[in-house]
């Protein structure tokens, strides 16, 4: 089994002159009329499956990650193995598969990514501040604004 790697994932129709294919998940005969070819084998499309949910790895894309004997999908591999960063408003660990918010080089939890002094969340459309590397909102930015370096952005 290779480590660490991307493989894709293809269909391909079972042929009938040659000879027969075995799977490389369960060891019988494929029979099928269509099998799938990943990591240089051939699989029953319904042998070929994520080690973690399970999930048939033919149906959910055309790409499928090895690492550590385990054939996963995308998402159990950036779950398990991907990389992660901390958020800046809490410092806690922000997992690769986690939706975001960014500000320059920042990386916000969704629920964190809101003004650090008044606690107000932000929508879509509204500017924010950032000074000394804090979020804040317009009315704290104004209230506090003095010769400092700072970027308005809007969301």
């Amino acid at each position: 089994m290779v480590f660490d790697k991307e493989e894709s994932v293809s269909l391909v129709p079972l042929q009938s002159k040659g000879k027969p294919r075995v799977c490389a998940g369960c060891n019988r005969r494929i029979m099928d009329r269509f099998m799938l070819q990943a990591l240089d084998r051939y699989w029953h499309e319904d042998c070929l499956k994520c080690a973690c949910c399970d999930c048939r790895l033919g149906d959910v894309g055309s790409t499928l990650y090895t690492r550590a004997n385990l054939i996963l999908c995308h998402k159990d591999y950036l779950r398990l193995f991907g990389m992660t960063g901390n958020c800046a408003a809490c410092s806690k660990v922000i997992p690769a598969f986690e939706m975001v918010m960014r500000a320059r080089e920042n990386v916000y939890h969704l629920d964190c990514f809101a003004c650090q002094l008044c606690s107000q969340r932000f929508c879509v459309g509204d500017k924010f501040f950032l000074k000394n590397n804090m979020i804040l909102c317009q009315l704290d930015y104004e209230g506090g604004h003095q010769n400092g370096n700072s970027a308005d952005q809007a969301l």
